[in-house]
Order: structure tokens, then C-alpha cells, then sequence
């Protein structure tokens, strides 16, 4: 995740874009001659390919570590599709008077200058780091084994620009420092060593990047988190992780989601719940004091806490905090049994979608207590994952068997590899498809629904 930046470091990309597109334009403009109307049509069309070809290849996608050989890859790559797409323009519009040759010179041309004016930019922002200290980075470790090695990394590559404001391990008092810097906005990069930090401050770290808007980021020691669910960056030599930027995650799909989100629960509140809940009020009012509705603290996004609405479905105080609803439950009320059984009981939680804490379909949200006690059984990066994405009313690994009360390992480890195949593999159609089978089953019964 690449969040916060530097004071002017947000105009780079911009500039180096409009620097592309007037670079294509102007060798368009003096190496293609045209007959008629079609150069108007040619100067678009460069320039709507040019920026989605960068938006696939993630061709802007540079940064301070990256690699000169990766910047010339990529560059390579881009400037090859645009030739191809070039080619493509002439055979739309079926101009057979510009010949290859003119078309490959401009090729060579586009890539020569785009390929310098792109070293010229990295290389220039590295002696602007190293001599003048601007584009500056201030990033904070936390950890104590592997963190050593990437701190004298920081130290040594001063062109990089990052401003190391220190090195905290997990002793309280000491992690206790370290998340002072970040609450005084001093730091805009959070890196973190898994290995020697306890779940609780990893937690901690998460919930804080996501309330500062702060990048976060994973050393470790262990080979074996080279996974599909993690986004691996080299800084020299030495690997740097961060949550990859799965489908669901890609700005124009969460947009896509919220619209989705927010008219689904518009419909469901205004033609379901305005009329059921003054109705279901009373008959959980006439069998037991109490609240209409339970609230219950969950860890949501990031693992950032927030209230889960539902219907009172227990007598007296509902207290869930240790003791999940297990079959046949004494606690259980009349209207109770038949909301859980139905899963009515969840219908408050499209208030919680309205909010916006909350999505139709994700990773369902577990309490505080089991979030601690369930990621002790999971690898930390496959929990953390699952914590990526905003939690759902309802999700793949409910529809598959995995909901309700958890019996045994097997059951956290097998709703978390639903999770996971859910964020990696989104689409609106998969939402809908999850939302389907949920009604269904809540028509059907579900024998864990209880």
C-alpha cells in the first residue's frame, strides 16, 4: 500500500505523465503525415492508449527503490504495445499510405526519448535527495532482528531519501515510543518485523496506518510468505512486503462496490426493514426486557473497530464476549430461535453497510476476543489479509458451511481459506452469486444456523 507521500512528491507522476503524452503527440505530429481528417482521430487515440496501456502495465508504478533495469523494462514493455496499437489504428481507419517504416521510427523515437527523460527524472531525484535532502520519506521500524538490516539499508542508500526516526522493539515502553512518533505526524511509512511483534501491537500498527493514512509494510525471515497474497518489493537486496492490490481493492472496483453496497441496503432498509422492524420490536419486547437491537464491538477493516447491529435474539444482557451461541442455548428466546434459524437477525447490519463499516459480502466479522484467540491458529499474513477488505453480512465461506459457532481448527482455518479465495478472486457477479445462495439457504435452513 502506497498511501501518504511527501509535500510535493503527489505532482511527480502527473508531470512525468503529461511529459509521455506531449513526447507521443509532438513526434506524432512531425513524423506522421496525414491526408485528411484522421489526425485529429490519430492524437486521441495515442493518448487514450497510452494511459490505459500505463494503467495495465502499471507503468508509473516507480519508486525510489526501484530498479534502473525494472524502469527500462517496463518502459520497453509500454512502448511496444503502443507501437502495436499504432498499427491497429491504421488498419481501423484502412490508411494504407504511412508505411512501416515511418511508424517503426517513431517507435524507436518514442522510446529513446521517453526511456531518457525517465533516467533523467530518477536520477536527478536521487542526487536532489542526497545533496539537498528534499523528497524526503520518514519511515519508523518496528522489530529487532531483521529490522537491524534494513535500518543500516536506510542509513546507507541516502539518494533513496528516507529519514529513519528510529528503531522500536516489541518491549512495551519502547513500542510505546514508536507509536508516539506516529500520532504526531511524524512519520509517513510504518515498517514492521512480524516475527518480533506480538499480535496485539500488529494490530495496533494496522488500525493506526489505516486511521493516519499511513503506508504499512512487512520484513521478515521466513521464506515461505512469498505468497500469492503478498506484494514483494526489493529495496537493494533486501525484501520488503505489503498487502498486494487484489481486484477488490483497485479504486474503480471499491467505487464499484460502495455503489453496489449502498443500493442494496437503500432497498433492503426501506422495503424490509421499515415495516419488519416496529413488528419484530414487539414480539421481542412481549417475551423479554431488553434492547430491540444487540450491538457488539468487531474488528472490521484494518482491524478498526466498530458496533455490529442486530435483533436481541438472547434473554436478558446479551454477552457474547466469551461464550459463543452454541445449539439448543437456554439463552435462546422463542422469536430468537426463529431469527437466528432465518438469519433475520442479521438484517439490522445493512445499517451497518449504510454507514459504511460494513459490505453486503466479505469476510464476516468476528468479536475481539475470538479475532486474538483465531489468529494464534492462522499465519499471521493470511489473518491480516483477511482484515484487508471491509467485512460482510455475508461472505463465501458462510455459504460454503463455515458460519456460526466454531468448534474445532479446522473451522476458523477453512471460513479464513474462503476469506482469502473471496478478496483474491472478487467480482460483482461472485457478489451476487453469494447473495443468492445466502437467500436460499436462509429459506432452505441451515443446520449451523442456530
Amino acid at each position: 500500500m502506497y498511501k501518504k507521500t511527501g509535500r510535493y512528491s503527489f505532482l511527480i507522476r502527473p508531470i512525468i505523465a503529461f511529459l509521455d503524452i506531449l513526447i507521443i503527440n509532438v513526434l506524432g505530429i512531425y513524423m506522421i503525415n496525414f491526408k485528411y481528417y484522421e489526425t485529429y482521430y490519430f492524437h486521441f487515440y495515442i493518448t487514450i492508449f497510452w494511459i490505459a496501456l500505463a494503467y495495465i502495465y502499471k507503468y508509473y508504478d516507480v519508486y525510489r527503490f526501484t530498479q534502473p533495469l525494472k524502469i527500462f523494462s517496463l518502459t520497453a514493455k509500454q512502448v511496444l504495445s503502443f507501437t502495436v496499437s499504432i498499427f491497429a489504428f491504421w488498419g481501423l481507419f484502412k490508411i494504407n499510405y504511412i508505411g512501416k517504416t515511418a511508424t517503426c521510427l517513431l517507435a524507436i523515437y518514442v522510446f529513446i526519448l521517453i526511456t531518457s527523460k525517465n533516467y533523467f527524472f530518477f536520477f536527478a531525484l536521487k542526487k536532489y535527495r542526497s545533496f539537498f535532502g528534499g523528497n524526503i520519506r520518514a519511515v519508523i521500524i518496528f522489530g529487532s532482528n531483521q529490522a537491524i538490516q534494513l535500518e543500516e539499508f536506510f542509513k546507507k542508500r541516502k539518494d533513496l531519501g528516507y529519514n529513519l526516526k528510529g528503531v522500536f522493539d516489541n518491549n512495551k515502553n519502547n513500542f510505546s515510543k514508536g507509536i508516539s512518533l506516529v500520532n504526531n505526524n511524524e512519520v509517513d511509512e510504518i515498517y514492521c518485523e512480524v516475527e518480533s511483534t506480538t499480535q496485539d501491537q500488529l494490530n495496533e500498527l494496522l488500525k493506526l496506518s489505516e486511521n493516519q493514512n499511513l503506508s504499512i509494510k512487512f520484513i521478515s525471515n521466513m521464506t515461505n510468505l512469498f505468497a500469492q497474497k503478498m506484494h514483494v518489493d526489493y529495496y537493494g537486496y533486501f525484501p520488503v512486503m505489503s498487502f498486494q492490490e487484489v481486484t477488490i481493492n483497485q479504486p474503480i472496483n471499491k467505487l464499484l462496490k460502495r455503489i453496489f453496497d449502498l443500493i442494496f441496503s437503500l432497498f433492503v432498509l426501506v422495503l424490509v426493514l421499515s415495516w419488519l422492524t416496529p413488528f419484530l420490536a414487539i414480539l421481542i419486547k412481549l417475551e423479554s426486557k431488553g434492547p430491540i437491537f444487540f450491538k457488539h464491538t468487531r474488528n472490521g477493516i484494518n482491524y478498526k473497530e466498530f458496533n455490529c447491529f442486530k435483533f436481541r435474539s438472547l434473554k436478558g444482557k446479551q454477552k457474547l464476549e466469551f461464550n459463543q451461541v452454541v445449539k439448543n442455548d437456554k439463552r435462546h428466546t422463542k422469536i430468537g430461535r426463529f431469527l437466528r434459524k432465518t438469519s433475520v437477525d442479521e438484517l439490522p447490519q445493512f445499517y451497518n453497510v449504510l454507514i459504511g463499516n460494513m459490505s453486503v459480502v466479505g469476510p464476516r466479522p468476528h468479536m475481539l476476543s475470538y479475532t486474538k484467540e483465531y489468529a494464534k491458529k492462522i499465519d499471521k499474513y493470511s489473518y491480516m489479509f483477511r482484515h484487508s477488505v471491509k467485512p460482510g453480512i455475508t461472505g463465501l465461506a458462510q455459504v460454503n458451511g463455515y458460519r456460526g459457532e466454531i468448534k474445532d481448527d479446522d473451522d476458523i482455518i477453512g471460513r479464513v481459506k474462503y476469506d482469502i479465495f473471496y478478496i483474491e478472486n472478487w467480482s460483482l457477479l461472485l457478489d451476487l452469486k453469494i447473495i443468492i445462495q445466502t437467500i436460499i439457504k436462509a429459506i432452505k435452513g441451515d443446520e449451523k444456523a442456530y
